[in-house]
């Protein structure tokens, strides 16, 4: 390619690449459905067994255009968001050391789903100032291999990108896990300091959205935001 002239060069890189980026696109798009199906196979299952007055466990499931979904379960509201375009990693990331990838270093190519997990009545109440938390995010590739960048189970069940493949059986076994570690978390009591004083606008927004700014203290950070939980 060295002997090809710039002008070749730039055909041949857009060729080359937008190659690479939509079929990592299509991979991540029939990813996401399969999530979707995952998660509509888990909810009709739920909703059979708690969809009773008696029980008093609301359960929802709605789509938001074709790359959003959301699933309410209780007092949780769980968002999986595809992004639409392609991501490489940094060369200092630990999957450049991975054999996997070095040996093909387009397989570093990948399309992200992200997901969220916000309390059911920040949406419910319309309270804008409440918190959701990014708890996992999914890479999908070309080979249409992935992994699962989270913490706890959600970090180190699904890591080997050069064995996982994004099939129906681990798309539930992603979405079982992510329900898991969402429902485990309760809402904590924010320290008393930090809501000992309320402005007089604040309380009277307030008493018409409850605006007091809430949300699970879930402790996630990325390693690139520090490894504390």
């Amino acid at each position: 390619m060295t002997n090809l002239s710039p002008r070749s060069r730039i055909y041949h890189l857009i060729e080359e690449k937008a190659f690479l980026k939509q079929k990592v696109y299509s991979n991540t798009l029939h990813s996401f459905v399969a999530l979707n199906d995952g998660l509509k196979e888990i909810y009709s299952d739920l909703h059979k067994r708690f969809h009773q007055p008696d029980k008093g466990v609301f359960l929802d499931m709605k789509k938001h255009g074709e790359f959003e979904v959301r699933v309410k379960i209780a007092g949780d509201t769980i968002v999986f968001m595809m992004h639409t375009n392609i991501f490489d990693f940094d060369r200092s990331n630990p999957i450049y050391k991975t054999s996997y990838i070095s040996d093909d270093v387009s397989r570093a190519y990948c399309g992200i789903i992200n997901v969220y997990n916000f309390l059911s009545d920040s949406f419910k109440y319309n309270r804008i100032n409440d918190l959701g938390y990014l708890i996992a995010r999914i890479f999908i590739n070309k080979d249409n291999h992935f992994f699962v960048e989270g913490k706890r189970q959600l970090g180190y069940l699904y890591n080997d990108f050069s064995a996982l493949e994004f099939n129906k059986e681990n798309a539930i076994a992603v979405v079982e896990s992510i329900i898991l570690y969402c429902v485990g978390f309760d809402l904590l009591t924010p320290p008393f300091s930090e809501i000992s004083m309320v402005r007089v606008n604040e309380m009277q927004e307030a008493s018409q959205n409850m605006n007091v700014s809430t949300g699970k203290r879930l402790g996630f950070k990325f390693n690139s935001e520090g490894d504390e939980l």
